[in-house]
């Protein structure tokens, strides 16, 4: 409220097999959630003076050079800006190639995981759904190809490149590019819970079948479109820093978190946010995949929240949106909030160098 951080609170198992109760430290993957962040690091290059979001992404005028086969001539006109509010064009009639690491490996007969290139060159070879700058489209492979937008431009690795200059500027100190197995979880890190036992075929060409949440789905592969992991309170802090009031100092411009916002048709996205509502203030953001679910609802006047969980239900990203019901309807029988309260820590202004040594 306010800026102020006024309840935190975990419920339920971190991992009830090894009788961990969630706190409020345990970090979680923020599945979709993951594209508010990408979407920040692409606004802190723009302030940077180092890209515009109109620059074009592919073509000899493009930021990815490196990509010179396409379907589609109309590839050439994608701008940043059409990534970020998912109006790429991008086709979708080989369903979220994301998701389906397995099939593109059998449909281009290879014998290792694509990479995030390889993958981008298979989307590059359909042709465009419709003119770039057309209907919104939900598409996790725009932001896969904003994920690599940002390395090439700043010159740094994505993940290297949010924590150092996005996240730990912004008192975000927990917060990574999240790994495929259980057994190289981050410290702190949840066990996550599918809402069902089928196994498919996994993602690395080993033929094994493994739960999606752990080894069928290449979640470190989605990179900016839904890869990161943190706790409620850093994922809190982060909107707070990117909110455009003056209590928890912003990582953008004024112009930046206002461009964020900017939606100029009925059924567009905003820039990260799924959602934006001008009569309110309310922004969303939400994320869900097996084992995971998030909801991020700002408001500028009144309450804002995080939710994560490292459980999902078959009803997809409507159990997420339930949660976010759940939640403002819980909120509405609160009498009266705490006035005097922040438990936002003060942190440091550090030399992230030291930290990349660690």
């Amino acid at each position: 409220k306010d800026e102020h951080l006024i309840y935190c609170k975990g419920f339920g198992w971190a991992d009830e097999e090894r009788n961990q109760a969630a706190e409020v430290g345990h970090i979680y993957r923020v599945a979709s959630a993951s594209k508010l962040i990408t979407a920040v690091g692409v606004m802190k290059l723009c302030d940077e003076g180092k890209l515009a979001l109109d620059d074009k992404v592919f073509g000899e005028e493009g930021i990815l050079k490196q990509f010179t086969e396409y379907k589609d001539k109309r590839i050439k006109n994608i701008t940043v800006r059409h990534l970020l509010n998912h109006t790429a064009g991008f086709s979708r009639n080989r369903g979220d190639l994301m998701f389906r690491v397995a099939d593109v490996m059998e449909w281009e007969n290879m014998d290792t995981t694509p990479t995030a290139d390889e993958l981008i060159a298979f989307q590059l070879s359909l042709r465009l759904r419709c003119e770039p700058g057309g209907s919104a489209q939900y598409s996790n492979v725009g932001y896969l190809v904003l994920s690599r937008v940002i390395e090439q431009v700043s010159g740094m690795g994505y993940e290297e490149y949010l924590q150092t200059n996005v996240l730990w500027p912004a008192g975000c100190y927990d917060m990574h590019i999240a790994r495929n197995y259980y057994e190289e979880r981050y410290p702190k890190e949840v066990k996550y819970y599918g809402h069902d036992e089928e196994r498919i075929i996994s993602y690395d060409g080993s033929g094994e079948l493994r739960l999606r949440e752990y080894g069928g789905n290449n979640i470190r592969g989605l990179q900016g479109a839904g890869a990161w992991v943190a706790s409620s309170v850093e994922l809190m802090r982060l909107v707070a820093s990117i909110d455009g009031k003056p209590g928890v100092p912003d990582v953008l411009s004024a112009e930046s978190v206002a461009q964020m916002r900017n939606i100029t048709r009925k059924g567009d996205y905003a820039l990260g946010w799924a959602r934006y509502n001008a009569s309110n203030g309310s922004l969303i953001r939400t994320g869900t995949m097996s084992g995971t679910c998030a909801y991020i609802d700002y408001r500028d006047k009144g309450i804002s929240y995080v939710l994560l969980t490292n459980t999902s239900s078959y009803r997809g990203a409507s159990f997420t949106n339930s949660i976010g019901r759940t939640v403002r309807d819980a909120m509405t029988r609160v009498k009266e909030w705490p006035t005097d309260r922040d438990m936002f820590v003060a942190t440091p202004r550090i030399q992230t160098d030291s930290l990349l040594m660690e």
